[in-house]
């Protein structure tokens, strides 16, 4: 597993704890620090949303999922220069399945678009 699939794992390991109730409080502020200040997500609805809307949904959502589980699959690589990196991967969940692209900086979220596939 390199970097950039570790980082995506990850992130939506803590995803799924928060949804399920299992995160404690000091997990979400480490979701939250690894969103840039200027970070945008594209929901599958075709929202988009900014950092502050992202992480205000979350927050609300602690506990609000209890055995949902979040695999991710086929991350890959599309562009890099340095530190940019812009990735795509499938979130599989229990009842449905989001192809979504990510561009990151290090470790840190700058941009994520989601759609549901069928």
């Amino acid at each position: 597993m390199n970097d950039v699939e570790a980082e995506i794992v990850r992130h939506h390991a803590v995803v799924e704890r928060w949804l399920t109730g299992v995160a404690a409080p000091e997990e979400f502020a480490r979701f939250a620090d690894a969103h840039a200040p200027g970070f945008t997500l594209i929901t599958p609805a075709g929202r988009t949303l900014t950092r502050d809307q992202v992480l205000a949904e979350v927050e609300a959502l602690h506990g609000r999922a209890p055995g949902l589980t979040i695999e991710i699959r086929d991350v890959r690589i599309v562009a890099s220069h340095g530190a940019l990196v812009a990735a795509t991967y499938q979130e599989v969940q229990p009842d449905r399945t989001r192809q979504s692209t990510v561009v990151l900086q290090s470790a840190t979220w700058l941009h994520l678009h989601e759609t549901w596939l069928p």
